[in-house]
Parts: C-alpha cells; structure tokens; sequence
C-alpha cells in the first residue's frame, strides 16, 4: 500500500466539505434526525446512558451510506439513518458499540485514580460541573488520561464499523485492520485532527464572540453558534468517510469501486474537457508515436 502523506490530513477535510456542498441541506436534515433521535433514546432511564454510545457505529453507518448517495448524485432521504439497522452487519455493529462502551468505561474509570472520580461523574451526569469543581479538582489531568487511555481504542474503532458492513469482517478482525490502518498514517490523522480543532472549537468560538458583540448572546447563540455546529459536525463526519476511501478504497456501490458506477463529476469534467475546441493529444501521445512507429514493418532487404 502507497504510504499517505501528512498533508493528505487536510485533504480529507477539504473532500469533505465538498461532498457536503453536494446535498447541505439533506446532511443537516439527517444529522437533526440523529440528533432529535438520540434525545428521545436518552429519556430511557438506564438505557439512556448507554444506548448513544452502543448505537454509534450503527449511525456511522448511515452517515457513510449518505456520503456514497450525495457521490452518485442521489437524494439522502432521513430514511437513511436506518440503513445501519437494515444491514445483515448489524448483530455486529453492536457488538463494536459494545466494545466503544467497554473501551470508554475503562478509559473514564482509570481517570478516578487522579481526580476522585469527578470526571466519572460529570460524564454519567450524576454531578453538574461548576468552575469552583473544576479548579479544586485535578479534572483537567483526569480528562488528559482518559484520553490517552482511549487513544488506542478510537485507533482500533475508527473505520472497524465501514470493514464490517463493506468488507464484510468480523469484529475483530475489523479492528485489527483499523488499528494498524491508522497507525500507518499518524501524520494525516495528526494534521487532521489539528484541523477539526481549529474549525471545530476556535472557529466557533471565535464567531460566537463577534456575533454576540452584535446580537447579544442568547440571539447570537440561536442563530449562529447553533448551526454552524449542526454544519460542522455534519462536515466532520463526511471526512470521516474521505479517510476511510484513502486507507481501503472505495466501497461496494460507490463510484470507482470495482464494477460500481463512474464518478458523475469526473465524468462531467471529461465532457467538458472533450468539447474544447482544438481539442489535445493526450500526454502519452510520444508514447503511441513510437510504438506505432515499432510496428511499422521493416524495410525489404536486397
């Protein structure tokens, strides 16, 4: 497999803005559907808590499947979000988001050895946190844990659901292939994630505070802040499907998989190139020069 460069990290965010330009308005709908999905899954009691984080590679799914639509030039209906629940895969799905559930648990748990468990607590919502908990508590260290704890785990887990559902692995076979996948482009996935926290937390930030100078911060809030977060985290996840394609190919049914459709743009784009007048000789025009030269017979000899 060709190595991938660091600067393919901010490739993947770029394709995926593009692919959202495609079909804004459906994406949004669809992640609002999540969303709005996920609230009435946390009503539950018990089950709440542990539902959204089970079901996360089944909704992954669906917004990997809408990414495959918006490609073809087909509408992304909220239909979608099923297909996950659909799919033969599902039984191991679950069981991967049994897994995310496990990996977290234990990550958040270790935690409790450096904060008393304070962390362990605002994540389970069994206390709300409040700046004068923050700052006596050693909460900053124990998220810093937490998350080294859980890097190997999200290493493993980030494109284990697409191999299950597309390659048709098992679950940890999936993850095995994830694992060193990623490892293999540390660079890119550095760079990427350096790039989603600009755009993901300064960004927002950033314009949050200007439009609340102007609006105040409630209005700010509910006309800005809101859905520049729906539009980004939607973005986000159409990346996540741009890295899966980089490291595995396209999947079954997308355009430039093997036996699936072409891909309508590069299509349109070879029309286009096509219709100019004087239109050129391809690069390897030499090339066919000299071969048709290398077949011309050779000169009768006397």
């Amino acid at each position: 497999m060709p190595p991938i460069l660091a600067s393919a990290g901010w490739q993947w965010i770029k394709d995926g803005f593009a692919l959202f330009r495609k079909q804004p308005a459906e994406f949004s709908t669809l992640f609002l559907a999540y969303m709005f999905l996920m609230l009435g899954i946390g009503i539950i009691p018990v089950l709440g808590q542990i539902l959204p984080l089970v079901l996360v590679p089944t909704f992954t799914m669906a917004f990997m499947q809408a990414c495959i639509r918006a490609q073809l030039g087909e509408r992304i209906s909220p239909g979608v979000l099923l297909s996950g629940f659909r799919s033969p895969a599902f039984p191991k799905l679950l069981r991967l988001g049994g897994l995310y559930l496990l990996a977290a648990v234990v990550a958040v748990g270790l935690s409790s050895m450096i904060d008393g468990g304070i962390f362990w607590q605002a994540m389970s919502g069994q206390v709300e946190l409040d700046p004068e908990t923050i700052q006596e508590s050693d909460l900053t260290r124990a998220m810093l844990l937490a998350l080294a704890l859980y890097l190997p785990a999200a290493m493993a887990f980030w494109h284990a659901a697409p191999l299950i559902m597309w390659q048709r692995m098992g679950v940890f076979k999936a993850i095995f292939y994830s694992f060193f996948a990623v490892r293999r482009a540390t660079k890119a996935f550095v760079l990427y994630g350096l790039g989603w926290v600009v755009l993901g937390v300064f960004l927002p930030v950033i314009v949050s505070g200007f439009m609340s100078a102007l609006l105040g911060r409630n209005l700010a809030t509910m006309l800005v802040l809101l859905p520049l977060s729906v539009v980004l985290t939607t973005i986000m996840y159409c990346s996540f499907y741009m890295t899966y394609v980089q490291a595995f190919g396209p999947p079954p049914g997308a355009p430039g998989s093997p036996g699936g459709p072409k891909d309508p743009e590069e299509e349109r784009r070879k029309q286009v190139y096509e219709s100019l007048p004087d239109f050129p000789r391809p690069e390897n025009s030499q090339a066919d020069a000299d071969k048709a030269r290398d077949d011309e017979p050779p000169p009768p000899r006397n």
